[in-house]
């Protein structure tokens, strides 16, 4: 069983308000809202038994408080990836240092070009990565990324993306061979030996929930998914994100967990 002890965040900076989005219908993210979020999230995380390290804001960097897509963490060593998005792809190197706090040269490994790779795209379950080829994961980055994960003992697999930004904007594992699908993942051969929960339409933001230590941190305003989580018989936290969504994140991709 996985067991957490470290998780890094990042404060959002006021350029969020012009981060990446694929809905801009919901309207810009609000500053100061979004920053109560974040601590919420925090104070949520710290609830689930982590030492969490907060990064200070990265003005130049719109996007960069969703420190999951520059790097991926497993138990062996970090992974720092080479983001797709132009506007993201400098926030893997102001990760760096900070990873390198945790683990020494021999456990930092790297995606180079022409390989890219978002750790949106990456889900975790126990030793096994599953890597969605998506708008910003290429076929080459994920190539190099298993090649890596194999070179620790550990394996992976390609998930190819029809509709979705990142592979867990739809599909996300909860420990204990239960996972949560929405819409193209709910047929996924990929994913048939788990417990699957279906995530109904109207709700699949809410699949994007994040299991800390035997918690499960869930969306606010999803109330569906939240009774679901529950009858799994999960402890539940509820965080807003709200303003999060504005800008195509959620849960998971505000902090790299290990």
């Amino acid at each position: 069983m996985t067991k957490f002890t470290n998780v890094i965040v990042r404060k959002p900076g006021r350029s969020l308000c012009d981060g990446i989005t694929s809905a801009p219908e919901l309207g810009q993210p609000i500053y100061e809202r979004a920053v109560e979020e974040h601590d919420d999230y925090i104070a949520a995380l710290k609830q689930c038994g982590v030492e969490v390290t907060e990064l200070p804001a990265l003005e130049a960097y719109p996007d960069s408080c969703f420190v999951e897509d520059p790097a991926v963490i497993t138990r062996c060593g970090a992974i720092i990836t080479n983001p797709g998005a132009d506007t993201r792809n400098g926030e893997k190197d102001e990760i760096e240092p900070t990873i390198r706090q945790f683990f020494d040269d021999e456990h930092v490994a790297h995606i180079v070009a022409p390989g890219t790779l978002d750790g949106g795209d990456v889900m975790m379950v126990g030793d096994h990565f599953f890597v969605g080829r998506s708008a910003r994961t290429n076929e080459e980055g994920i190539r190099q990324f298993i090649e890596i994960l194999e070179g620790w003992g550990l394996s992976g697999s390609e998930v190819p993306l029809e509709e979705v930004l990142h592979l867990k904007t739809g599909v996300n594992y909860l420990e204990d061979g239960n996972m949560l699908v929405s819409g193209e993942f709910i047929d996924k051969p990929d994913f048939a030996e788990y417990n699957k929960v279906i995530v109904p339409e109207d709700e699949a933001y809410g699949a994007n929930c994040i299991w800390v230590n035997g918690t499960v941190i869930v969306p606010e305003g999803y109330p569906t998914v939240l009774k679901a989580v529950q009858d799994l018989g999960y402890k539940t936290l509820v965080v807003d994100t709200s303003e999060y969504r504005k800008v195509d994140g959620g849960l998971s991709c505000l902090s790299l967990r290990f």
